[in-house]
């Protein structure tokens, strides 16, 4: 990916100066932005890899993404019957058959740039965004949203209804991530770059976001930003710094994720819906 890295940053630099734009960009511009594209969708690049124990944003991929809206003027386009109006097509689907991949029909939408491993299920309606990372064996359930750039590992479930984050500017700013054989319950929001630890189990209508605190019960500590591996988190209301306010009646609470160890009932259910999914 060296070549294909080289001329992301070149053409990077030349948009910053103001030397090319969408009126401008021809042939060869386009060509680079199509290539940077299926690699994404082929999985050869990625918005964020893991170096040790931490996430890290790869900014030249980030960089390739908005080119691809920069450089690109908005178009009529027109897909599996469904006419719109954009700068990026929808991703071609012919190849998910062949990894066992599925998408259900009437309202599952996979934007050009974003990679789908094998044997994932994607129901309907649901939206697969540019640079989004979706492993092998992974569930994206009715209604979910998977943001730009987010890192979804594999054999994860996100239930009905769960919005995962995009994270697309500043490109040095590491995407939403959840780990491998994460399971997030229904209506669960994960944003602004969280990283949910893996083989957690986070219950329904779960806010994950740096600004919430997590009160890790295991470790005795307070965590910003971060589920760690193997616990299961829930909402609770702590107390808040303005509960003694006249205005507030019987106090002001805000919402606060405990996290505790994994119980095996947990882990029973889990495994009990995967029975189900089969």
């Amino acid at each position: 990916m060296s070549a294909l890295e080289t001329e992301i940053d070149e053409l990077w630099e030349r948009k910053q100066r103001g030397d090319v734009d969408a009126q401008s960009a021809g042939e060869d511009e386009h060509a680079t932005l199509e290539a940077f594209l299926s690699a994404l969708e082929d999985g050869e690049i990625r918005a964020a890899e893991k170096r040790g124990d931490e996430w890290e944003a790869n900014e030249w991929v980030k960089q390739g993404i908005l080119l691809n809206f920069g450089l690109r003027e908005n178009a009529a386009f027109e897909y599996g019957g469904v006419e719109h109006y954009d700068v990026l097509p929808l991703r071609e689907t012919e190849d998910l058959g062949e990894r066992g991949t599925r998408n259900t029909p009437d309202g599952t939408t996979i934007r050009r740039g974003a990679y789908l491993g094998e044997d994932c299920i994607m129901m309907s309606p649901s939206f697969v965004n540019i640079g989004a990372h979706v492993g092998d064996g992974t569930l994206v359930d009715s209604c979910d949203t998977v943001g730009s750039c987010a890192q979804i590992g594999e054999n994860v479930k996100l239930g009905a209804n769960t919005l995962i984050g995009g994270v697309l500017e500043p490109v040095e700013s590491a995407p939403v991530i959840v780990e491998d054989g994460v399971s997030l319950g229904a209506g669960c929001r994960v944003t602004s770059g969280f990283v949910v630890g893996e083989n957690s189990v986070v219950g329904e209508n779960t806010l994950l976001t740096p600004r919430i605190p997590v009160y890790d019960l295991v470790e005795e500590e307070v965590l910003y930003g971060e589920l760690p591996a193997e616990r299961r988190a829930f909402t609770r209301f702590v107390e808040s710094s303005v509960s003694d306010h006249d205005l507030f009646e019987g106090g002001a609470y805000k919402p606060a994720v405990v996290a505790t160890d994994l119980e095996t009932e947990t882990l029973e259910a889990t495994e009990r819906e995967d029975a189900l999914r089969e």
